[in-house]
């Protein structure tokens, strides 16, 4: 590769990385625990990259964690096109994956040919659901925001309605990465539920 090459693949890497700061404006139904405010895209990727380095033993089989971290860093990308997606809106979801390939498309094709495959082959990794890896970050990826919501006494449960029957059918995805962290779920919801944070 002569210097000029080399200059250009700096060039789009810098440009990628710094189209990508828009992900900490993309906002979130989910406060933060504490409450004070609704958290970013961003933030989410980095609290759920966090959750694969802490809670790897409890993925139902062996995975490697740098590849889970990894898909977790890169698969939310696609929100700074297609937005956040609120996981109760039938509407979004059913158009969802079409903006996402659209967003996929132009945001790695930032990137330079082989770092493109690599991110777009994370990224077609997680949404398959096929690996180990890809079963473990999606259960990993759905437990936060019910910690989010048990924390906040309800949070966006409570503000669009959500009942128990609801959020059991958008867990149950978790049960292929992890039984023990799906456990988990049950039981918190089963306490949301008893402490009046999610009806019935």
């Amino acid at each position: 590769m002569d210097r000029v090459e080399v200059e250009q693949e700096l060039a789009a890497q810098l440009a990628f990385l710094r189209e990508i700061d828009a992900l900490k404006s993309v906002q979130r139904r989910s406060q933060l625990m504490n409450g004070s405010r609704r958290e970013n895209s961003a933030e989410h990727s980095w609290h759920v990259a966090m959750a694969a380095l802490v809670l790897s033993q409890y993925a139902n089989e062996p995975v490697d964690v740098g590849r889970v971290v990894a898909m977790l860093l890169v698969h939310d990308l696609v929100e700074i096109d297609a937005g956040d997606t609120f996981a109760y809106d039938t509407n979004g979801l059913a158009t969802q994956s079409e903006r996402e390939a659209v967003a996929a498309e132009r945001l790695y094709g930032l990137l330079p040919h082989e770092q493109r495959g690599d991110l777009v082959a994370l990224w077609e990794e997680f949404e398959a659901q096929e690996t180990a890896e890809a079963k473990f970050a999606l259960a990993l990826d759905r437990l936060l925001p019910v910690m989010h919501n048990f924390a906040t006494a309800g949070g966006t449960w409570q503000g669009h309605h959500v009942d128990r029957a609801m959020v059991s059918r958008r867990m149950a995805p978790m049960r292929a990465g992890s039984e023990r962290l799906w456990r988990y779920v049950e039981g918190l919801l089963d306490e949301a539920v008893a402490r009046g944070y999610l009806a019935p």
